[in-house]
């Protein structure tokens, strides 16, 4: 896989990594998890260079920082450029992303001080290449929050620290306190709000930007054609894009994409991180799968370079229906 830096002083990774956070949390129950597979599929990802391993103390919560622990003890660790967050405590019956009522975000300095070393013993590893603030708290200066996280850098427990979910006033604010070297925000064919100012900053400050669910959470890859496709307790089936008339409204979007990836003859998944890859040189996209199908699937885009006719089918599809939480 070719490789980018980790912003302009980073550490080398693929052009694509892995979000580890639907190996145990959010897309179906407990009862669904294979452990098993799920760290075949990391090892996987880093044989194909997919070397930016994400995940979060509150996918969980915790026992996702443990699998990816247990996935990169033995050897593996070294390989990675291990990235996980803090900052987004979930409560029962809410949503991964931290916008529904039951989420909670705890930036206070004294909690992130007691996170970092939780997460570096469930991860079996005495620092994390990248430790993210998880959203930003309302109630907590941003200035204390990233105080906290820079003196993880300090301590070594962290070699970098980033931002999820920011506007650029946030990321000036950290930034006036320690150097922020990425972040993470949601970014892909039918989420394209960083594209206005965020992602333009971060390129001209050399930060590296993080994609999240760059697949629309596999919809854009055309695995879901209605509501019912969607697992029973698959909580995207609380989300107001993939309600029923909804879907319905966003083929469209998906019937775009197909028409590129059949001209190009590769997949639509494909397609669409290949357009996420294409929007800058330091944009790392991290689609979570848990199936070495997928994987090797979404590790085959960074192949592909979209030509201006595909581009420009692309960046004409509609907006969705629907906001994102």
């Amino acid at each position: 896989m070719r490789t980018t830096t980790l912003g302009d002083n980073g550490p080398e990774v693929g052009v694509i990594g892995l979000g580890c956070m639907g190996m145990t949390h959010a897309y179906d129950m407990a009862a669904a998890r294979d452990d098993a597979t799920s760290i075949a599929v990391i090892h996987q990802a880093l044989d194909l260079g997919m070397t930016l391993i994400d995940t979060a103390d509150v996918y969980g919560p915790h026992d996702n920082e443990e699998l990816v622990g247990r996935a990169l003890s033995g050897g593996h660790r070294d390989r990675a450029v291990l990235a996980t967050k803090v900052g987004l405590v979930t409560a029962l019956g809410s949503t991964p992303g931290g916008n529904s009522p039951g989420a909670v975000r705890n930036g206070r300095p004294e909690y992130i001080r007691e996170s970092i070393d939780g997460s570096l013993r469930r991860l079996r590893t005495d620092h994390v290449d990248l430790y993210q603030l998880h959203r930003v708290d309302p109630e907590v200066p941003i200035e204390e929050s990233w105080g906290a996280m820079a003196e993880a850098v300090a301590a070594g427990k962290a070699r970098r620290i980033g931002l999820s979910e920011v506007t650029v006033d946030e990321i000036k604010r950290a930034q006036a306190v320690h150097p922020v070297a990425s972040v993470q925000s949601e970014l892909s064919l039918w989420t394209r709000d960083p594209l206005e100012a965020v992602l333009p900053y971060c390129a001209e400050q050399g930060i590296a930007f993080l994609p999240f669910s760059p697949l629309g959470r596999g919809f854009l890859a055309g695995r879901f054609a209605s509501f019912d496709d969607l697992p029973e307790d698959d909580f995207r089936r609380r989300l107001p894009r993939f309600q029923r008339e909804a879907i319905e409204a966003n083929l469209a979007i998906v019937g775009r994409v197909r028409e590129v990836a059949a001209r190009r003859n590769v997949t639509p998944a494909q397609v669409a991180l290949a357009w996420v890859l294409a929007q800058g040189p330091r944009v790392i996209p991290i689609p979570g799968t848990k199936t070495p199908k997928y994987l090797h699937d979404n590790a085959g885009a960074a192949a592909i370079r979209l030509s201006d006719e595909d581009l420009a089918t692309l960046n004409e599809v509609p907006p969705p229906t629907g906001t994102r939480y």
